[in-house]
């Protein structure tokens, strides 16, 4: 027995040593992002959801799937295009790579279909129906057929497909139909296209107290009669197309607006990436449509159910309360309010970290709208990647310019997809006197700060706010970041060194207490594990605790691996792509790895290190970020690493925020060595993250109550349960 035992652990040794310098310690990252997505289609079957609520896990796969397909995907295809071998972290090519991602695209799809034929018998169970050819009584049909002719039948365009017609433009993510038709009066058979216009909504709800809709296509196939007069419909077919939707930047760009406002205009024009067809296309007209789409290294999805998840939103917001989430308002902090709303006096008097949405994210619009009334205040510096289509963070740095004062706004015009709209607020910006600033050509600016400087007595005194989350009011209410305001100085002075490199490209020969993307923070990440492998060496308490959005960082995770090897114990909370392999003997078996989805995003990003103590502990090294653990944040971007010195925030992010993150067993999916995802099952102490802090006030941001009795319960971990 001893020599069994001697021989299994010499051939686990080796085979960690063997996988520990070969690219199958990581896992593929795109084939980790649609492992996320299916994560996010599987609350679309979670029976404790209320229904609507899985329909919009339904779309939001949708829309994830769509976005994955224009820029990831298309990438790798025009790497393949353009003949460029470049290997993944884990040894694929781009070509297996596209290989590997259409099989589980397609797999997916399936998935997609299945749902929404569940979801769609349950909804109809409901009074919630969309139909497709089904019939309606006469009132109903007679409803439909005149919202056609009045409202769509005027926009639509039917175009005859022939020598004599060239074949018209597809924008990206634009449906049409193509139909089969015999002239009646010569019996020729012609071919014709309507695309449907952006303008017109996806689904149309006939009026009525039960709720039935029916999607702008089925309608448009259901009254081809109107639109094709004189001719006989043989057939017809829904397809739908997705481009290429990716901007490169060129090193040598002069004008980055400029450059930018024709990208948006190119990439409505990207090459195809995925076309889906619906229904029984005649294969005349498969054929055609596929030669004159151009189709090269495109994935063709057939199905005979929706195309176009992401239009399901519509569907979702129907006005049926019992159908979704109880309604949540978010909680405004009392330590504020017992400054009669006064947000520099309750700082001034203490840091104070927000958790959102379940604390609003109106304190921070009050922070700027109040540095934007203030005489005293006399300059505001902001960061904007995402501000949102309505944004009072705009309307707050104008009413501030209008007062005199110094604003300066970094503008990130490569934030994805919302590159026009930051075009927009820029030039609102700069019409009202606000210095804008773009930042660096090669790099996103990525960090998300506000510093406010106030004059106080004889001197000045900095305010800051650093976030994990974007300045959008809309997101705020569904993804879970941290606000973190401070006056510290040395943050103070830290910000103003950060303003100064993004505007006037000022490298800071040293901060105090931040560290700055790409100058130190990979430095500072990897001073912090090299000292909790330290401390295990040393035979003292050695772990790390992290949650992110992505892991994709091949030297991060490898240093991870060696803290693992060393002893450390490390729970990373990873809720989209994870190419870390956790679970392997000899390479990461004290590594565990969980995502957490649920009815709001986990979107913070914390790191804490334990600093020769059991977790959670008073010692801990914490920080907030706005980066996450992949190359483009650590190398490519600006972003804040910022740590958490006071003992009430210090609290709150390590001893609620991160341990609630480690207990929930509602939303969490544990990551096995092999790359699957497993739902935590039953467990006899269930825990649900959202509710806990639905549910309960934060620490940081009581005030007074924090002494009045007011209890909440206190988080506390049990070894080997997570």
């Amino acid at each position: 027995m001893l020599e069994a035992r001697e021989s299994n652990a010499t051939d686990s040794e080796t085979a960690a040593a063997a996988i520990s310098t070969t690219p199958a310690r990581y896992f593929n990252r795109e084939l980790s992002w649609l492992a996320f997505n299916e994560r996010v289609l599987a609350e679309a079957t979670n029976a404790n959801y209320p229904l609507l609520e899985r329909l919009r896990f339904l779309s939001i796969s949708g829309s994830n799937l769509d976005e994955f397909l224009t820029v990831r995907v298309a990438g790798l295809a025009g790497q393949v295009r353009r003949q460029i071998e470049e290997i993944s972290i884990d040894g694929m090519t781009p070509s297996q790579q596209l290989a590997a991602i259409h099989e589980e695209v397609l797999k997916l799809e399936r998935m997609q279909q299945d749902a929404w034929k569940d979801l769609k018998r349950l909804l109809a169970a409901e009074g919630v129906r969309v139909i497709g050819e089904e019939r309606l009584g006469h009132a109903g049909e007679r409803w439909l057929k005149d919202y056609f002719l009045e409202h769509i039948m005027p926009v639509i365009t039917p175009q005859a497909i022939d020598p004599a017609h060239p074949f018209p433009f597809v924008a990206n993510q634009g449906i049409g139909v193509l139909f089969s038709l015999t002239r009646i009066a010569d019996d020729a058979p012609v071919m014709e296209m309507v695309l449907i216009p952006s303008a017109l909504s996806r689904f149309v709800r006939v009026p009525g107290e039960e709720a039935i809709y029916i999607s702008v296509e089925d309608l448009i196939c259901r009254h081809a009669a109107q639109l094709f007069p004189g001719f006989r419909v043989n057939g017809h077919g829904v397809f739908r197309i997705l481009r290429d939707s990716d901007i490169e930047i060129e090193e040598d760009a002069e004008d980055l607006v400029r450059y930018y406002r024709t990208a948006i205009q190119r990439r409505r024009r990207g090459l195809i990436i995925v076309l889906q067809l619906q229904g029984k296309f005649d294969p005349a007209a498969e054929d055609l449509l596929r030669s004159q789409l151009g189709l090269d290294r495109a994935l063709v999805i057939k199905t005979g159910g929706l195309i176009g998840f992401s239009g399901l939103s519509a569907i979702a917001d129907e006005d049926r309360p019992e159908l979704k989430f109880e309604p949540y308002s978010p909680r405004y902090p009392e330590r504020i309010l017992e400054h009669d709303g006064d947000c520099f006096a309750a700082i001034r008097e203490k840091d104070i970290v927000i958790q959102h949405p379940y604390e609003t994210f109106e304190v921070v619009i009050d922070f700027l709208r109040q540095a934007a009334a203030d005489p005293d205040v006399v300059a505001i510096k902001q960061t904007l990647y995402r501000a949102g289509k309505q944004s009072a963070v705009i309307a707050a740095l104008i009413a501030a310019a209008d007062a005199g004062k110094s604003v300066t706004a970094v503008v990130e015009l490569k934030a994805r997809f919302d590159e026009e709209q930051n075009l927009l607020w820029a030039s609102q910006l700069e019409r009202a006197g606000v210095q804008v600033i773009y930042g660096f050509v090669d790099w996103k600016t990525h960090a998300k700060v506000s510093m406010v400087v106030r004059r106080e007595g004889d001197s000045y005194r900095t305010y800051c706010h650093f976030g994990t989350g974007n300045y959008h009011p809309v997101t705020a209410r569904i993804y879970t970041d941290l606000s973190y305001f401070t006056a510290d100085p040395k943050a103070g002075r830290d910000a103003g060194r950060l303003f100064n490199f993004i505007t006037g490209y000022v490298e800071p020969k040293r901060t105090e207490l931040l560290s700055i993307s790409p100058i130190s923070l990979r430095a500072t990440l990897y001073e912090a594990i090299d000292d909790e492998i330290a401390h295990a060496r040393a035979g003292k308490p050695a772990a790390i605790w992290a949650k992110m959005n992505s892991l994709t960082d091949p030297e991060l995770i490898d240093r991870l691996y060696a803290a693992s090897q060393a002893g450390v114990e490390i729970i990373l909370v990873v809720r989209g792509i994870c190419c870390l392999r956790p679970g392997i003997e000899g390479l990461s078996e004290h590594i565990m790895v969980k995502s957490i989805i649920g009815r709001f995003l986990e979107h913070g990003r914390i790191w804490a290190f334990a600093n020769g103590a059991e977790l959670p502990n008073r010692r801990a090294r914490v920080f907030i970020t706005s980066a996450d653990g992949m190359s483009r944040n650590l190398d490519r971007r600006v972003e804040l690493l910022v740590p958490i010195r006071n003992k009430t925030v210090h609290d709150q992010v390590l001893g609620q925020v991160m341990l609630a993150n480690l207990l929930d067993t509602e939303q969490s999916w544990i990551l096995e060595p092999d790359g699957t995802y497993e739902r935590v099952g039953e467990t006899e102490n269930p825990f649900n993250l959202h509710r806990y802090f639905m549910t309960n006030p934060s620490l940081s941001g009581r005030g007074a109550s924090l002494a009045s009795g007011r209890k909440v319960p206190k988080l506390s971990l049990r070894r080997g349960n997570i």
